[in-house]
């Protein structure tokens, strides 16, 4: 960068300076504005160019009343499905501009409304995925920090740009898979009781369960890390039950690793499932059967919701995405 006196770096009055204009003009010229003589925005994109003016981006966000960032807010950001919803929305607020900002309330339900409101105020609108808080603070911070889009959360505020995975569907595909096979005895390893996808994965169950009376489905439980899968062993297998349906793929990866630790065969003497196919779960020994999640996909749609809501378009409506069946080593016929 060319400097000014003294070595001092080139400031925006230099600038005015140089095209013999106001401060003001060049501040219109530089934010893109049309209310400018175009010989006079010539002059000053010649200047700007001569002097090499790089103006600070504090001073635009002040001066245009926005950042051009987005935050999103994640509860987990060491799952590798999180990890891939932000990848989404990072690249397609690129796309339109946008830069992301991330927080991670680390599983802290009671975190998530005070991060997600000092997240908002420091960027132009918020993706909030899978929040945990409850429903009245949820609310306060829909009120509090719009725009905001909400990944895998269903809510009644038909204004709020929603995009979420289906896992009722998801399970179901599970639980047919592991019927197909001869299975009648299951038990689901279930999330944080605070979670959305949970209680819908519990809706597919109970649709199962109405589907086939000859069906025993256990519920446990567990968590969503591996650890969480790791430590479930004992009461998964305590059920007695020759399946088991993992919340997610990091529940399921813990279970395999402590399962071999027992000596307990997959899928001989106990078939194992997840959600989510993420990176590790074709990569597991067995490789995980599991429910591909269009993880990215969730990410982008978020991201063009929330950004038609910020242009002034307005909402379109809840989008539900579906999954597909991955069925790998790690399922087989129920043991004789």
């Amino acid at each position: 960068m060319v400097s000014g006196d003294a070595g001092r770096p080139v400031t925006i009055d230099d600038v005015a300076t140089q095209a013999q204009v106001s401060r003001a003009t060049v501040s219109r010229v530089m934010n893109g504005l049309a209310t400018v003589d175009p010989a006079i925005a010539e002059r000053v994109r010649r200047a700007v160019e001569l002097l090499q003016y790089r103006p600070s981006e504090t001073a635009r966000s002040l001066s245009l009343g926005r950042t051009n960032t987005v935050a999103v807010l994640v509860p987990d950001l060491a799952n590798p499905m999180f990890q891939s919803i932000l990848r989404g929305v990072t690249r397609a607020a690129a796309e339109d501009g946008f830069r992301v900002l991330v927080g991670d309330t680390q599983e802290t339900p009671d975190a998530e409304r005070d991060a997600a409101i000092q997240a908002r105020r420091r960027c132009d609108a918020l993706v909030l995925c899978a929040p945990r808080m409850g429903e009245t603070d949820l609310e306060a911070v829909l009120a509090a920090a719009s725009p905001v889009a909400v990944v895998n959360r269903g809510i009644e505020a038909g204004a709020v740009p929603q995009v979420s995975m289906d896992y009722e569907q998801a399970i179901g595909l599970l639980v047919e898979h592991l019927v197909g096979l001869g299975h009648r005895h299951l038990v689901y390893a279930g999330g944080p009781p605070t979670s959305a996808s949970n209680r819908l994965r519990g809706l597919g169950l109970d649709a199962a369960l109405a589907r086939r009376p000859d069906l025993r489905i256990d519920r446990v439980s567990v968590g969503s890390t591996l650890e969480d899968g790791f430590a479930s062993a004992a009461q998964v297998l305590g059920t007695g039950a020759s399946a088991v349906l993992a919340f997610n793929d990091l529940v399921a990866l813990g279970l395999l690793s402590r399962l071999r630790e027992l000596d307990v065969a997959v899928p001989e003497r106990l078939s194992v499932v997840g959600v989510d196919d993420i990176p590790f779960a074709r990569f597991s020994t067995p490789a995980l059967t599991t429910v591909h999640v269009p993880q990215e996909a969730l990410g982008v749609q978020a991201w063009r919701q929330l950004h038609q809501v910020m242009r002034g378009d307005g909402a379109p409506g809840p989008l539900w995405l579906e999954g597909s069946l991955e069925v790998r080593a790690s399922t087989g016929p129920v043991p004789a």
